[in-house]
């Protein structure tokens, strides 16, 4: 499942190629892909033909490209004459803030096509875009169908009344790449949980963007087993790993992502090659990179957590 750097690099193919560009038509192929849209895919489609996009912004694993904001729109006159004092001017209604909202889910991709390029296996939807540098087509691949499209009005957070964020994205935390991400809120959350502490930074209402490749190569890192209560670990130990979490984002943004299939490619199909450089996850019976004991695989609410049991003891 793609996690925060790959959103984040499909995020960054996508500002460079969309902003400024217009909608010039919509195909939506299987209404499955708007299963987050509150509205029908006819709906989707006239709240989206003819719009221009903004730079694409993301928060967590969620995606948006916020749209130009349509006109204000004059009320129709009355059919009967309305007598209204000569200083009163006519309201004005004006139109909500939106964005295209993307969420990939397990296996979702946002690919920019030249127009004419060979059809995509799992095409759901295809939008025909024109930009600064012509016209080509912005395609939505879901083989799992997890992921989904949806035209969503943009809201104020409480934490910043300036920033507007889609209304489907406001039970999300700040991710640590973020500016505006609280470190001090962020490890009061963490140590005021009896779960353990790979859960509580799995929770994306805690901390967003940190998914179970992440959480074991930070762990592994902090030298800090998956099972651990949160709330007997350290404040100063918490903020080491919140700092590993951070130098693994980093360091897999530099590398595009991690990509073990062909589910995970950024906006032009390219696979990341951040998997080379994992110290846990998916190393089972592989040497720790540090004291050379075989790595061991654990079951970890239905899926599995890679950890050194040597370096991560239970303590």
């Amino acid at each position: 499942m793609p996690e925060l750097p790959e959103v984040e690099v499909v995020r960054q193919g996508l500002a460079a190629a969309v902003a400024g560009a217009t909608v010039r038509s919509v195909d939506v192929l299987d209404e499955r892909a708007l299963k987050r849209h509150d509205g029908t895919p006819l709906d989707f489609v006239t709240r989206l033909e003819g719009r221009t996009f903004r730079p694409a912004s993301r928060r967590g694993k969620f995606l948006w490209v916020p749209l130009e904001p349509l006109p204000a729109v004059e009320p129709l006159p009355s059919v009967e004459p309305v007598e209204t004092p000569s200083v009163e001017t006519p309201s004005v209604e004006t139109r909500p803030h939106d964005a295209l909202l993307t969420h990939l889910g397990m296996s979702g991709q946002m690919l920019v096509r030249t127009l004419g390029a060979p059809e995509d296996k799992q095409l759901r939807i295809r939008m025909r875009v024109d930009g600064p540098a012509g016209e080509f087509e912005l395609r939505f691949i879901d083989q799992r169908l997890f992921g989904s499209l949806a035209i969503d009005d943009l809201v104020a957070p409480i934490d910043a009344a300036e920033e507007r964020i889609p209304g489907q994205v406001t039970h999300i935390a700040r991710d640590p790449i973020d500016p505006r991400f609280d470190r001090k809120l962020f490890s009061l959350r963490i140590r005021s949980t009896k779960r353990s502490i790979k859960a509580a930074i799995l929770d994306q209402a805690i901390i967003s963007g940190v998914g179970n490749i992440y959480a074991d190569e930070a762990l592994w890192r902090a030298r800090l087993h998956w099972a651990q209560l949160a709330n007997t670990v350290s404040a100063r130990k918490v903020n080491e790993l919140l700092e590993h979490v951070q130098d693994v984002f980093a360091q897999s943004l530099e590398e595009g992502g991690t990509s073990f299939d062909s589910l995970y490619v950024n906006v032009n199909g390219e696979s990341g090659y951040f998997s080379r450089s994992l110290k846990a996850y998916g190393r089972e019976g592989k040497p720790c990179y540090r004291c050379g004991i075989p790595i061991k695989r654990e079951a970890f609410a239905n899926r599995s957590s890679y950890r050194c049991p040597k370096c991560q003891r239970m303590r």
